[in-house]
């Protein structure tokens, strides 16, 4: 498919459609609503299904059905929206279903506004509902990153049968850029564990559930999570760096923030501060190791944490540099979207803190 300019919602759902997804449980709320909207079209062009649910509620239950059959399957929101399905992700952690969940954020707490934001980190990569569970979460910066990202969602879910996250915010969701929807590879992976029906003969009874009533079972489906996360902490982290190599001020952002931080490093770099991005693509797992060894090294100085909520991705910079090295932060709230100005400004004043 060549490059075309395609609004950033729409680029999420078609990328959804090239990584085999056919199933989509949603709910409309801004600034999102282009996914399922986009969706409701191409779905039955694919042979697929969209249903708009009655409720955030309905739907996310409605995509745990559907990911306990072994199909490719998502759904979509924005942050009120997300909160609404958090029981139904936990379920999902604890049934061990693939199944994919874009938000897009906005402003809150509750209704809150319809801007961008980033104040949902809390909730995606520290589980969001109840019980010892994590989501695969992906934070692009850009729309062709946000789409190849879907295809990597919809296989490491299927691989490790978990429930991935892609992370954006209204910004990602409504701006528009070029993008070209890359054909994907789908892999087969073994899903007798699918309840896809049963004849007696060619393999087990499939079940899925998600109550223990005994401690020993329950204790053994909590030792087994917690063993597979220890494996996507060791082989899925994902990070990038930007003028790092001799940087002594080292900025940690994500999503478009750290598109926005960018701007700013190319303008102090050609002021003679040495200044560089550190941006996780996984939130969870968060890259803790190199962000450490970074701040083992003697010429950095200081590190500066810039999103917009309220210090929720710094305390997990802090967790990485353990102590090293200083940790500051530059908080935008209310929907408020920082400029490379504003950064700038911020940076300078670490070279005088």
């Amino acid at each position: 498919m060549a490059r075309m300019l395609m609004k950033g919602n729409e680029a999420i759902a078609e990328a959804a459609i090239a990584a085999g997804c056919r199933y989509f449980f949603g709910y409309p709320i801004t600034p999102q609503s282009e996914i399922p909207e986009y969706l409701s079209k191409r779905l039955p062009e694919v042979g697929g299904v969209y249903l708009q649910a009655e409720s955030e509620v309905a739907a996310i239950n409605m995509v745990f059905g559907a990911a306990g059959a072994g199909v490719r399957v998502m759904t979509s929101s924005s942050s009120p929206g997300i909160s609404l399905k958090q029981e139904g992700i936990s379920s999902i952690a604890c049934a061990e279903t693939p199944a994919v969940v874009v938000n897009m954020m906005r402003g809150g707490p509750g209704i809150g506004s319809i801007q961008a934001s980033q104040n949902d980190y809390f909730q995606a990569v520290k589980g969001g509902g109840h019980g010892d569970y994590h989501n695969l979460v992906y934070a692009p910066a850009s729309i062709q990153e946000a789409c190849d990202l879907m295809a990597k969602a919809f296989d490491r879910a299927d691989y490790y049968r978990v429930l991935c996250m892609v992370l954006g915010d209204g910004m990602l969701g409504q701006m528009m850029e070029p993008v070209e929807i890359k054909p994907v590879k789908i892999a087969e992976y073994d899903k007798s564990w699918a309840t896809t029906g049963w004849d007696g003969v060619s393999r087990p009874r499939a079940v899925i559930n998600t109550l223990y009533i005994t401690v020993d079972e329950l204790n053994e489906l909590c030792g087994r999570l917690q063993a597979k996360y220890k494996i996507i902490e060791r082989d899925e982290v994902l990070f990038e760096e930007f003028h790092l190599d001799d940087a002594e001020y080292v900025v940690v952002a994500y999503g478009t923030v750290a598109r926005i931080v960018k701007n700013a490093i190319e303008n102090l770099r050609a002021q003679g501060i040495k200044v560089g991005l550190f941006r996780p693509i996984t939130l969870w797992p968060f890259p803790m190791l190199p962000l450490e060894n970074i701040a083992g090294q003697a010429r950095v100085k200081r590190f500066a944490a810039v999103e917009m909520s309220a210090g929720q991705l710094v305390q997990d910079v802090r967790l990485a540099v353990n102590g090293k090295k200083p940790v500051e932060l530059q908080s935008f709230l209310g929907s408020n979207v920082p400029g490379p100005g504003d950064i700038a400004e911020f940076i300078r004043g670490l070279k005088t803190a």
